[in-house]
């Protein structure tokens, strides 16, 4: 029972939220009740998509669903108008873009619960079929006169006359909406509707039912479906003029006149909620605007229609002949939805063909030999369209076929252009390999320049502890002589001579291989700062290095420019090459490091050196 009525209370939700939502817009506002009636009925088509149906699609969806071959009094149950919706809103959305699909279950729900809430107020859970028509095809989005076709053609007799009875139910049905919204008091139904419509009862064809329905001012009881399209049509319309009331600088929508006072104009906003200001009276007949006109434009369209060019008292409609038309159940129209379907394309032409073939042989019979003639040029031309249609199809086809070739080789991989030179390629696999050994040998290079400051330091601590020591022994025999500090034996580093020679051992001597700066250091006379000193000699060692990185990239460039060389002079390149090569192996390859003697670290270690 508590599910139970969860699930009512739901529903109950579900069927609100549309009237709630458009309570929340506060139309009851707009003064007149007819831009209240069309403001409401937009909102509702705008909040269920039904805008973006088109009323030839929505056709469609009648006959794809077996609409046209149900009788109007017929009933449906909410189910299966529930799937009729389903499949109007899914194919809508294969016709429109990814980056503008709907939700398809929140629409359906929202309009399914309008329906119901408009056309089954007794909850019998059914509607009839003609009540569905009415309603979608005037909710629907397209142009009015398409509409008012389609409605003419559900309202007529089989001899293009209509039939006053259902144009009666007609409107017991459409203006049910009006009083869903809240507006049934000024719209609602009467005995009187159809003769304020048609107040002579005589024969109406299709082009006086499109003259009264669209005439200016309509009937007074569907003065509110031509203004519902007119809305739709200006949303988007921008007007570079300020209201006179609320100082707005632009306005959107509609522009309203007034005829009695000079330049004064009203945005829809403030004409609808009936403001008005200065001399200016609600009383003043004003004059609706749905577009802009520069006043240039408007002096040459005034010059234009005083010398005849633009003609006069334009119809609203286009004049259609004056002859009994069929259900127009689109059985003759094609809606493509997308490429896939031209194959279905095809045999629907090849049907349609052969069923015009079928009637025109009945017509041929049943029609006497004067109306030959005719039939015959009709016939002629119905053919001249199929044809056109058959040859328009087959250019499709081709350039689709066209399009799927170009689509395929661009997806292939293409070729390789030009073929590389084998022996380019030999020659730049050599100097890359070249490139590789030299950065290999100036990384060692930096690591036996990482073990030398290594080693510094630790000489620069030992000469450390020697002054402290000297210090320590000067202070303790004051008469000892400075010289005997420099005399004594410390083990140090010692430089390798030849194999017959006997190393020496004195402090000049194993201080060689360091540097000038650290020799000047042990000499004897005025003490120096050994720490500068020793910092000195670092630098000299980082010079050192830094020159030999300098050879190394002269190198490489000289490898880069042989390779560049090889590409362009081919033969003549590789000779220079190989002058190059020569050149960088007769070469020294440590310049810096000349006049400095070598340190045999591997002597000291043996003489017990303490920093090993």
């Amino acid at each position: 029972m508590i599910e139970e009525g969860s699930k009512r209370g739901k529903a109950m939700v579900e069927k609100r939220q549309l009237f709630m939502e458009m309570r929340a817009q506060n139309f009851d506002v707009i003064r007149l009740s007819t831009y209240r009636t069309a403001c409401k009925l937009r909102f509702v088509q705008k909040r269920c998509n039904l805008h973006l149906v088109d009323v030839w699609n929505m056709i469609e969806a009648f006959r794809d669903n077996g609409l046209n071959t149900l009788d109007h009094n017929a009933e449906i149950s909410v189910s299966r108008l529930e799937t009729i919706l389903s499949s109007i809103y899914y194919q809508l959305n294969k016709r429109l873009p990814t980056t503008h699909q709907i939700n398809v279950e929140q629409s359906i729900g929202l309009l399914l619960n309008f329906m119901v809430a408009t056309y089954d107020s007794e909850s019998h859970g059914k509607l009839t079929v003609f009540s569905m028509k009415a309603m979608l095809a005037t909710m629907c989005g397209g142009k009015i006169v398409d509409k008012l076709r389609y409605i003419f053609s559900q309202i007529s007799d089989s001899s293009g006359i209509m039939v006053f009875g259902k144009f009666d139910q007609f409107l017991r049905e459409v203006l049910k909406l009006p009083t869903a919204v809240f507006e049934g008091p000024s719209f609602g139904y009467t005995e009187h509707s159809v003769r304020m419509c048609f107040p002579q009862q005589k024969k109406i064809m299709l082009n006086t039912f499109l003259d009264v329905l669209m005439a200016d001012p309509p009937p007074q009881c569907l003065v509110w479906l031509p203004l519902m399209h007119r809305l739709a049509n200006v949303e988007n319309v921008f007007h570079p003029v300020e209201c006179s009331y609320c100082r707005s600088e632009s306005m959107m929508g509609f522009r309203y006149r007034c005829q009695q006072c000079h330049g004064y104009q009203l945005c829809q906003s403030c004409f609808w909620r009936g403001h008005a200001n200065g001399p200016h009276s609600n009383q003043h007949q004003m004059k609706e605007h749905s577009s802009w006109k520069s006043p240039a434009k408007k002096l040459s369209h005034a010059i234009s229609k005083s010398l005849g060019c633009v003609p006069i008292g334009e119809p609203p409609h286009p004049v259609f002949p004056e002859q009994a038309e069929r259900p127009q159940e689109l059985t003759h129209n094609v809606v493509l939805e997308s490429p896939s379907r031209l194959d279905e394309e095809h045999r629907l032409i090849a049907r349609y063909a052969a069923r015009l073939a079928a009637e025109a042989g009945n017509s041929t019979q049943q029609c006497p030999p004067t109306d030959l003639s005719f039939n015959f040029d009709a016939n002629k031309q119905q053919r001249q369209l199929i044809a056109e249609l058959e040859n328009k199809n087959r250019e499709i086809l081709q350039e689709i076929q066209r399009l799927r070739l170009e689509h395929e080789q661009a997806s292939q991989p293409t070729p390789e252009k030009a073929q590389q030179n084998p022996t380019l390629l030999t020659e730049l696999r050599l100097l890359r390999h070249r490139k590789d050994e030299l950065e290999r040998r100036m990384s060692a290079l930096q690591e036996s320049r990482r073990e030398l400051m290594v080693q510094l330091e630790g000489l620069m601590r030992l000469l450390k502890d020697e002054e402290q020591k000297q210090a320590s022994q000067s202070g303790g025999s004051p008469h000892s002589s400075p010289s005997h500090g420099a005399g004594c034996s410390m083990p140090m580093p010692i430089r390798s001579t030849s194999a017959g020679s006997t190393p020496t051992h004195t402090p000049q001597d194993c201080l060689a291989g360091v540097g000038g700066d650290v020799l000047e250091a042990f000499a004897q006379g005025v003490p120096r700062n050994l720490r500068n000193d020793l910092l000195v000699a670092a630098d000299s060692i980082t010079n050192t290095m830094s020159s030999l990185v300098k050879e190394l990239h002269s190198v490489d460039d000289g490898a880069e420019d042989d390779e560049t060389n090889m590409r362009n002079g081919g033969d003549r390149g590789g000779s220079r090459h190989t002058e190059s090569t020569k050149a960088l192996r007769g070469r020294d390859p440590y310049p810096s490091l000349q006049g400095h003697p070598v340190i045999n670290w591997e002597d000291s270690a043996s003489a017990g050196s303490p920093w090993h």
